[in-house]
């Protein structure tokens, strides 16, 4: 009889490195096994070799990356990014000046100016997913990285790596600087505009967040911080893992086996909350994507900001702000606008809800397309929130009383609303269930897919 008890590390020797020279293949009994998160389907991961990936063979979904030196590579850039958040948070963003009359912000002021035109969920929004969840993600990594480094993972070190998938789609700093940059070409023709040390503080920030993130070797990270248990005993490859009463944990990968007498089922290493499919996946994604719909109509009707010029005020819808930026010639943002503002979320929209109408009747021939375009709408639809970074720049920017002043809109509470909730909804939905209907006799070799990434 096996005993599926944790493995214990070999001792560690000052002559070999344990973040490159040890890496999971060399210290496992027997091949590693892992379940797609998004097709359900058992394989074996190869041994890798810093720089490859293994992808699932079914769906082709990315299952691990190897990276080099990923403790030293995530730590370094972690540490990097947080010295660039703080000249950010610390110096002048940005300034205008037009006759005679200036001003100047500072970072959160993008956020705090919101709330005295009573929109203080828009200004916790603002902050949140620019400022404190990028740093509290900084300072996570750098807890970890450090305790791997010293081969003695430190206090709660399980809890925050299990935090760091959740906190990833919610840091928006690339989309506030994409905000950021519509924003002065939108006032560019009306006012001096001036960039500060934090604006360009903030770029280098945001780009080394983006690379902190993708530095991340999660399968690596979770081998070092709690070992590997073997999988279920009985457990094949080359098969759907809900058939065999199995699941992979969606934080660290490892697969378990379901209770069967209806109790709650935990991550035998992460103590992630287990399911063999996510509890009302479909009814939820329903309810998400009929509030965004919903609150879609206001946020067009309404005007999104009002400006005043020389006493006179008038108002802005999302669309109006479209034609206006293409009749001034600012087709390029235009269309940046457009994109973000009303095709990705009546994209997102559409594309959900046909997925949830068509997820019974789906085979193996257009199970892959229907799951690359779950993949799409997942990642897309944090660029909507260009419009609300840009309206809350403005607000907090132009501020010259009745010679030059912008304030928000009602609809910007409720965009911002539906940003969130199809960013919810595509959460919600599971892509297990796209294969759910397909044939297994069809079935590709059962080790994972290999390549090479940038290491």
């Amino acid at each position: 009889m096996i005993n599926y008890r944790f493995l214990k590390r070999p001792a560690l020797t000052n002559q070999a490195p344990y973040v490159d020279r040890s890496p999971p293949e060399a210290r496992t009994q027997r091949r590693r096994l892992r379940a797609c998160h998004e097709c359900d389907w058992v394989c074996a991961l190869p041994p890798l070799s810093p720089g490859e990936k293994a992808a699932c063979p079914r769906c082709e979904c990315t299952l691990v990356r190897r990276h080099h030196y990923p403790a030293q590579r995530s730590m370094a850039l972690a540490i990097a990014a947080f010295i660039a958040l703080l000249a950010a948070v610390s110096f002048p963003f940005i300034s205008f000046s037009v006759s005679g009359v200036s001003n100047r912000i500072g970072l959160a002021q993008t956020a705090t100016a919101m709330i005295s035109f009573h929109q203080p969920i828009v200004a916790i929004v603002v902050i949140m997913t620019i400022v404190v969840l990028p740093a509290c993600y900084l300072l996570a990594v750098m807890w970890l990285q450090t305790g791997l480094m010293r081969h003695r993972p430190l206090p709660f070190s399980r809890d925050i790596a299990r935090t760091l998938a959740h906190l990833t789609p919610w840091m928006m700093a690339d989309v506030f600087i994409i905000g950021a940059l519509v924003s002065l070409i939108k006032i560019a023709g009306l006012a001096e505009i001036s960039l500060g040390l934090s604006f360009w503080a903030f770029c280098v920030f945001a780009f080394l967040l983006l690379l902190t993130s993708q530095s991340l070797d999660a399968d690596w990270m979770w081998f070092s911080l709690d070992g590997e248990p073997l999988a279920p005993e009985g457990t094949q490859a080359a098969a759907t893992a809900a058939e065999q009463q199995l699941t992979g944990c969606p934080t660290c990968g490892l697969v378990n086996r379901l209770q069967n007498n209806g109790q709650k089922t935990r991550c035998r290493r992460c103590h992630e909350r287990l399911h063999a499919r996510h509890p009302h996946s479909l009814q939820r994604t329903w309810a998400f994507l009929v509030a965004a719909a919903i609150l879609y109509i206001p946020a067009n009707l309404y005007p999104i900001m009002n400006v005043t010029s020389l006493g006179e005020t008038s108002s802005s819808t999302i669309i109006g702000g479209v034609i206006e930026l293409y009749q001034t010639g600012s087709w390029p943002i235009a269309l940046v606008i457009f994109v973000a503002s009303v095709m990705v979320p009546v994209g997102k929209l559409f594309a959900l809800s046909w997925l949830c109408l068509v997820v019974k009747r789906s085979h193996a021939l257009n199970a892959h397309s229907r799951t690359v375009l779950y993949r799409i709408t997942e990642f897309i639809g944090r660029w909507s929130m260009v419009d609300v970074f840009v309206v809350a720049i403005l607000v907090a920017l132009i501020r010259a009383g009745t010679l030059m002043s912008i304030t928000p809109g009602p609809a910007e509470l409720a965009f911002g609303a539906v940003v969130v909730l199809t960013m919810l909804a595509a959460m919600s939905f599971d892509p297990r269930l796209i294969w759910d209907q397909t044939r297994s006799h069809a079935a590709p070799p059962h080790t994972a897919s290999q390549g090479i990434v940038d290491g």
